[in-house]
C-alpha cells in the first residue's frame, strides 16, 4: 500500500461570528486505486466544508469546489482521488469551513462518532454499585462523548489505590452504591446521573 504524505493544511474560515472549538480534521483511507478523504467534525455544531486538493500521483474530478454538509460529531467523505498506476500520491489541501449552513451544500451519508468531552471521564464501579452505575453507563453510551468504564473487581490494584483515597477505605468502597467519577484530576463520589456529571464538568 502506498504511503500517504499529509502536507500542511490551510484553513479558510468563511464566517467570523462563531467560535469553532475544534478544527475540522481530514482523514484519508485507501481502497484499491482510490484514496478517499474524509472530514472529521468533533464539535457539537454542524458545518459546511469544501476541500481543494493539490499534489502529485493522482487524478481527481475537475470543476468548482462543492461544499459538503458535515453534521455535528460526524465523519463525511469530501473527495475521492484516483491513484495513478505505479505512483505514490502526495497531496496537500485547503479547507473552506462555514457555520452558515447552505441548503445547496451536498448532503452525503455520514458516520456519527464519539468525541472527547471537555475533560476525560472515567467511571469506577464498585461491587455495591448496581442500579445507579447501570443507569449512568447507559446514559453515557447514548451521549456524544467517549469515556472509560472500570469495574474495580477486575482491577485489584486500582481498587487498592482508590480505597486509600477515601474515608472508610476498602470497606466503604466495596459497599458504595454510587459511581465514582474521575475527571480533571478530581474524584467525585456523589455524582450519580449523567446530568450531574455534565453540570459538574461545566463548573470545572
Amino acid at each position: 500500500m502506498p504511503r500517504i504524505f499529509l502536507l500542511p493544511v490551510l484553513l479558510l474560515f468563511m464566517a467570523t461570528a462563531w467560535s469553532q472549538e475544534r478544527p475540522i480534521e481530514i482523514e484519508d483511507e485507501q481502497k484499491l486505486n482510490r484514496l478517499y478523504l474524509y472530514a472529521v467534525n468533533t464539535n457539537l455544531q454542524a458545518f459546511d466544508v469544501g476541500i481543494t486538493v493539490t499534489g502529485t500521483g493522482f487524478r481527481q474530478r475537475a470543476g468548482k469546489v462543492r461544499m459538503v454538509h458535515v453534521p455535528a460529531r460526524s465523519r463525511v467523505q469530501l473527495s475521492s482521488l484516483i491513484i495513478e498506476r505505479g505512483k505514490e500520491p502526495k497531496y496537500e489541501y485547503t479547507l473552506e469551513v462555514s457555520s452558515e449552513l447552505s441548503p445547496r451544500a451536498l448532503k452525503s451519508e455520514f458516520e456519527l462518532i464519539k468525541i472527547e468531552p471537555k475533560f476525560p471521564v472515567t467511571i469506577y464501579q464498585s461491587a455495591g454499585c448496581a442500579e445507579q452505575c447501570t443507569a449512568l453507563i447507559a446514559a453515557l453510551d447514548e451521549s456524544p462523548y467517549r469515556y472509560t468504564h472500570t469495574v474495580l473487581a477486575d482491577y485489584p490494584k486500582v481498587f487498592e489505590q482508590i480505597s486509600g483515597l477515601i474515608v472508610g477505605g476498602a470497606e466503604r468502597l466495596e459497599a458504595m452504591e454510587t459511581p465514582i467519577v474521575m475527571m480533571a484530576g478530581k474524584m467525585f463520589l456523589t455524582l450519580s446521573t449523567y446530568e450531574e456529571v455534565m453540570a459538574k464538568m461545566e463548573e470545572l
